[in-house]
């Protein structure tokens, strides 16, 4: 298997590496020639455009940030579509709306390529220890296909469904990820009100059937969810927005969830 990759960003970067050393012939190409620096020491080599990388590859990773961005990767003058034979493999790490996947997919289909959704959590640490945590969608024979290549750095890989389900189950995630930092942080303000520090009601927490990976966030974050909300603020309000389309175009109530998720945002000063 021939891997492209494209998205050599913190969490990009890292899974390219571990595709590398695992010894599978790897072509990248980044729009900065310093996001291919770090891999002069490395066997992978360079194209001067995505079609050309999409040329020496059977699958193509992406893992750039926003459904603007993957659709000109893939159908932009140039593109992955331009480049790629007959069966080879599209796998779409972004984690953007559903509806971008499926789109792409019947445009790749016309081309007998295949398409699937990819989105990956756990971030750039993770990659580099090999425990990503896959959200696969689409065909299976493609998502089996691309596996080898997906457990050089990720562990497990779960195949949701069809195309589209693996972001939607990676957005799910971030929602309820978004819901629980508002009932943590609320805890943790309360029990300040009552006289026990953030610090040390966190230490207790985490030790029982409360804990969560969000306390956790706020805990190393000093209390406040302030440092979070300069990292990743706008990312959970792109989630929860899209969830919220989601969940609006299918006639569906996405019930306590949501609302709570809304006051995390409030409480980040950002707004649905």
């Amino acid at each position: 298997m021939r891997v492209g990759f494209i998205g050599l960003g913190s969490q990009g970067a890292p899974m390219a590496r571990r595709i590398v050393e695992g010894g599978y012939p790897t072509t990248l190409w980044a729009r900065r020639p310093a996001s291919l620096e770090p891999f002069a020491d490395t066997a992978a080599v360079t194209a001067a455009s995505p079609a050309a990388l999409a040329a020496r590859s059977d699958l193509v990773c992406l893992c750039v940030v926003a459904d603007a961005d993957v659709r000109e990767v893939v159908t932009g003058d140039h593109g992955v579509l331009a480049g790629l034979a007959p069966g080879s493999i599209i796998a779409v790490h972004s984690t953007v709306h559903p509806d971008t996947c499926r789109e792409l997919a019947k445009s790749a289909a016309a081309q007998q390529v295949t398409v699937i959704d990819a989105p990956v959590s756990g971030g750039g640490p993770a990659a580099a220890e090999g425990r990503l945590l896959v959200m696969a969608g689409g065909a299976s024979e493609a998502v089996e296909r691309s596996r080898p290549v997906f457990a050089t750095y990720a562990d497990p890989i779960v195949h949701l469904g069809d195309v589209g389900s693996g972001q939607a189950a990676k957005l799910l995630n971030n929602l309820l990820f978004t819901a629980n930092l508002a009932t943590a942080a609320s805890t943790l303000a309360l029990g300040r009100g009552l006289g026990i520090s953030p610090d040390r009601l966190g230490e207790v927490i985490s030790h029982g059937t409360a804990n969560s990976f969000a306390l956790g966030r706020i805990v190393s974050g000093g209390g406040t969810l302030d440092r979070l909300a300069a990292h990743a603020g706008d990312l959970l309000r792109k989630d929860v927005g899209l969830v919220a389309d989601l969940a609006d175009a299918a006639g569906i109530a996405p019930g306590i969830v949501l609302g709570a998720a809304d006051a995390t945002l409030a409480l980040m000063n950002r707004q649905r």
